[in-house]
C-alpha cells in the first residue's frame, strides 16, 4: 500500500504527515497484502479567499482497490478532523463494497448448490431413471 500526500496551501509538515499515515493505515487491516494499492491524499486550505472568517480545510482521498475506484472528499474547520472524516468515509465505502462482494459470491454458491441437490431425480446425463 503506497499512500502519496499532496498539500495544497499549507505547508505539509512532519506532524501532519505522520497523522495521515497513522489514520490510512487502518486501510491495511481490510486491505491486507494486496499489491499495487496506491493511496492519493490530498490536504489544504479550500482557498485563500476565507480571510474575514475561519478558514475551511479540506481532505480528499482516491484510492483504486478490487477494481473499483473510491474518490472522498471532506472538508472541516480543523484539518485533523477533516482528514479523521476523510478516513471514516474511506473505511465504510470500503467495508460495504467487500461485504456485498462476498455476500452475492455465496449466494450464488447457494443457488447452484440448490439446483444441484434438485437435478438428481431428473438429471438427462445418466442416473437413475
Amino acid at each position: 500500500m503506497n499512500v502519496n500526500i499532496k498539500a495544497t496551501n499549507i505547508e505539509l509538515t512532519d506532524a501532519i504527515r505522520d497523522y495521515v499515515h497513522s489514520k490510512i493505515s487502518a486501510l491495511g487491516k481490510i486491505i491486507g497484502d494486496e499489491e499495487g494499492v496506491n493511496i492519493f491524499i490530498e490536504i489544504g486550505k479550500e482557498s485563500n479567499h476565507h480571510n474575514k472568517g475561519e478558514d475551511v480545510y479540506m481532505c480528499e482521498a482516491r484510492m483504486r482497490f478490487m477494481a473499483k475506484d473510491y474518490y472522498v472528499k471532506n472538508f472541516n474547520s480543523d484539518l485533523y478532523a477533516a482528514v479523521d472524516a476523510t478516513k471514516d468515509d474511506v473505511l465504510r465505502d470500503v467495508n460495504s463494497d467487500k461485504k456485498r462482494g462476498e455476500t452475492l459470491f455465496r449466494r450464488g454458491a447457494r443457488s447452484l448448490k440448490k439446483r444441484i441437490k434438485g437435478m438428481k431425480p431428473w438429471w438427462p446425463f445418466g442416473g437413475k431413471n
